[in-house]
């Protein structure tokens, strides 16, 4: 990922040197897991834990050689260990060292982006409280619609990442997986106790049946959950931006002091973060559908995946680690402007209190038809013809109902009273 849209913590995780060390990591249990079962020297394992750590340009150096990666990485590694070098990557394949390799890294990428999204969340669930009684317009189709809360709409954006935390536990769980089973999978040359033992120090599970490689679903499943993700970010995004128009003015991302929202036009506040996290949604989308083209490889295995992979598990990560980040700042920042809130659900005229003078009415005995009948006639009026919806049900005398009661209809607290229920849930709502 281009180092705009990177963050720290998953530019080095992905970075070669902690990648060969990961490799390194897992050749050296391999031969400590020989060194268990009286095939290697124990001192054997001793050197490869000591040898010095593949410098990423001397491999690289040794892979204009050998035209391969792990190739080279090996007679590195094996070369710079003092004793039993000879033992290193004994038994092995490539894919042993790379697909377990690759379940440590998403692993623990999938770890920083479950800490991005409970740091989110908790942004989230606050300012939900914080706005939880401030009315606003709902609006459905782009149209005003009935009254709700700011802080309700912030609460379903909390529920939905708290979903998107659940699916990302488990397409962790999916990938953090580990294989040692040889070129097709048969344990021929490493019997499945070496395997074990090195994914139980790794902290992974076994892949119960590897062909060579782990099977692709499951990072296809981690990366389309990861585009979800992307997806929650964008709806979240889109709100944001619409919110932010100038007609509507209801809340917008801070502006620091010194920020220029246009070169040509001083006046403009433009809601860049928002719509930088909308494109970034679109490439997430995009690494998804990658990694189901990585799904089907040709019989026990391919490499047509490998070049996909270099680019889409630490670009799709780092990118929806980044995601997360900046949408925590612009909501702990969000400008919300409550006044314009009201001035915006006053300018209705009313309109958005339509069904509770239909229900009222059928309360009267009324049918639904003929009560929905009136309460549409004087709403379409309002509409083309200005004045509020109030004032003309007051003056149609097929309206029977008291002041009282039309009082009632127009009270966005009407709207809110039974809304408390959805705070009592998110307040149990606590990710780790």
């Amino acid at each position: 990922m281009i180092p705009r849209y990177s963050t720290p913590e998953m530019t080095e995780l992905w970075s070669e040197a902690n990648k060969l060390a990961v490799w390194k990591e897992i050749e050296a249990l391999v031969v400590e897991a020989w060194a268990e079962l009286d095939v290697a020297p124990a001192e054997a394992a001793a050197a490869v834990w000591a040898a010095p750590e593949v410098d990423p340009d001397e491999w690289k150096e040794r892979e204009r050689v050998t035209n391969h990666d792990v190739a080279a990485f090996v007679d590195l590694l094996a070369a710079s260990t003092s004793t039993g070098g000879e033992w290193v990557h004994y038994g092995l394949t490539s894919s042993d060292v790379l697909d377990t390799a690759t379940g440590v890294l998403l692993r623990d990428a999938g770890g920083l982006l479950l800490e991005a999204l409970a740091t989110l969340h908790a942004t989230v669930k606050r300012r939900a409280f914080e706005f939880r009684d401030d009315p606003m317009v709902g609006r459905t189709h782009g149209i005003w619609a009935e009254p709700t809360s700011f802080g309700l709409k912030l609460a379903t954006w909390a529920f939905e990442i708290e979903r998107d935390h659940d699916r990302l536990v488990d397409a962790v769980n999916g990938v953090a997986v580990g294989a040692i089973s040889g070129a097709v999978g048969t344990y021929a040359h490493t019997p499945p106790s070496i395997e074990l033992f090195v994914c139980d120090r790794l902290g992974l599970n076994v892949e119960p049946a590897s062909t060579q490689v782990v099977a692709r679903d499951r990072h296809a499943h981690f990366l389309s959950v990861l585009a979800l993700i992307g997806s929650s970010i964008e709806r979240f995004a889109t709100e944001i931006r619409h919110l932010q128009r100038s007609e509507v003015g209801e809340a917008r991302e801070a502006f620091r002091e010194g920020q220029k929202g246009s070169s040509a036009m001083p006046h403009k506040r433009n809601p860049i973060a928002t719509e930088n996290l909308t494109g970034a949604a679109r490439l997430l989308r995009g690494y998804a559908s990658a990694g189901l083209e990585n799904v089907a490889l040709w019989h026990e295995r391919d490499i047509s995946h490998s070049s996909v992979e270099r680019v889409v598990l630490p670009d799709a990560t780092t990118l929806l680690h980044y995601a997360l980040q900046r949408l925590t700042g612009v909501i702990d920042r969000l400008v919300v402007d409550t006044d314009r809130m009201l001035a915006n659900l006053q300018a209705t005229r009313g309109l958005v209190f339509s069904q509770a003078v239909l229900l009222e009415l059928i309360d009267t005995g009324m049918s639904r038809d003929e009560a929905y009948r009136i309460v549409q006639r004087n709403a379409l009026a309002t509409w083309d013809e200005g004045g509020t919806l109030r004032e003309r049900l007051e003056r149609d005398d097929e309206v029977t109902l008291d002041a009282a009661t039309l009082e009632r209809c127009f009270s966005p607290e009407r709207f809110l009273e039974n809304a408390d229920i959805v705070f009592e849930r998110l307040e149990q709502s606590v990710l780790a």
